[in-house]
């Protein structure tokens, strides 16, 4: 069990308790050595550990800045998405948590068994419908009277932004989400048992000056397979995991091959727009470069080398002097 660390205050009342009568030292040691009884609900079992629920937070953190830049971009508007809370919770409480008329999206996750739901809060996903009209992003529509056409421009807003769970999950698995269902009415939504764990990670969404919910629904049965890798243990190994020889020859060999734009320079100037107008043939322009100085040999726009031009088989050639790096000589 772990041990308690009291306070100053604790420990002078504690003392002066028992130094008073009003507290037994040998009661407190009998209680200590009796067994200790914790109630345990299983309808709320918590199948996943503190350790666990961090790196799933941390996961959707990243989640909630990908989802921010791209409702950004598809509604051209100020959006902000951050984590509110990640709990663990029975699928039954989620469901009467929500409200009876809201929008979710329902995803298959493949490799991994099971489907993620995703519930937006009806203020949000009305006036993410009103930005993509044309409007300013309000609008007091009912989820139960959606047209075909709002109901068709909705679900293809949320089919959009499935590339941004893949991205968020890739560093713990690759996964191919794909919207399956769209559905207002939770009460017709039934993905797993009512007593099943779920993992339930809410997002404050703000869009211009509307703000909400948007609550994403993980059951236990989605995450099982890949628990091991949701501790800090895992992270902290693939940080350090030695890189494999035969992947990063291949990548060397990728990276020699790249084509990348070199070139000398042999000097510079500047002129005016007049002089550039009346310049004529024969017309000669001074350099800023002596003669007996070196070239810079520039990579992509950038110097990389000091040279010193020449011939070779008849052919104009460089020959190299020193490298530059960061703007030092070497």
């Amino acid at each position: 069990m772990p041990e308690e660390i009291l306070s100053q205050n604790e420990i002078d009342a504690l003392l002066s308790a028992i130094t008073s009568g009003e507290m037994d030292a040998e009661e407190l040691k009998k209680e200590e050595q009796e067994q200790k009884v914790r109630v345990y609900d299983f309808k709320r079992a918590l199948r996943f550990s503190k350790d666990q629920i961090r790196s799933i937070s941390r996961i959707h953190e990243n989640y909630a800045r990908l989802l921010t830049t791209f409702f950004s971009a598809q509604l051209r508007t100020y959006v902000n998405i951050t984590v509110a809370s990640v709990d663990q919770i029975p699928y039954e409480e989620f469901i009467r948590s929500i409200p009876k008329m809201t929008i979710l999206n329902v995803y298959s996750v493949e490799p991994l068994e099971g489907r993620v739901l995703m519930e937006v809060n009806p203020n949000i996903a009305y006036s993410m419908m009103d930005r993509i009209l044309g409007g300013k992003g309000h609008s007091d529509k009912q989820a139960n009277n959606l047209t075909e056409i709002e109901t068709l421009i909705m679900s293809q807003l949320f089919e959009k932004s499935v590339t941004n769970l893949q991205e968020a999950w890739g560093t713990i698995v690759d996964i191919n989400p794909i919207l399956e269902e769209f559905e207002v009415n939770p009460q017709f939504l039934q993905m797993v048992s009512p007593n099943e764990t779920v993992v339930v990670v809410s997002l404050n969404t703000q869009i211009g000056d509307v703000s909400g919910m948007i609550n994403i629904c993980i059951p236990h049965i989605v995450l099982e397979p890949i628990i091991p890798k949701l501790s800090v243990h895992y992270w902290m190994e693939t940080g350090t995991k030695e890189r494999d020889p035969e992947t990063y020859e291949q990548i060397s060999r990728h990276i020699k091959q790249v084509q990348v734009e070199a070139k000398v320079i042999l000097g510079q100037s500047k002129i005016s727009v007049n002089e550039l107008l009346n310049l004529k043939r024969n017309d000669i322009i001074s350099l800023n470069q002596s003669i007996d100085e070196a070239l810079q040999f520039v990579i992509n726009n950038e110097p990389k080398m000091l040279v010193q031009a020449g011939q070779m088989k008849n052919r104009i050639a460089v020959q190299v002097l020193e490298e530059i790096k960061g703007g030092v000589f070497k």
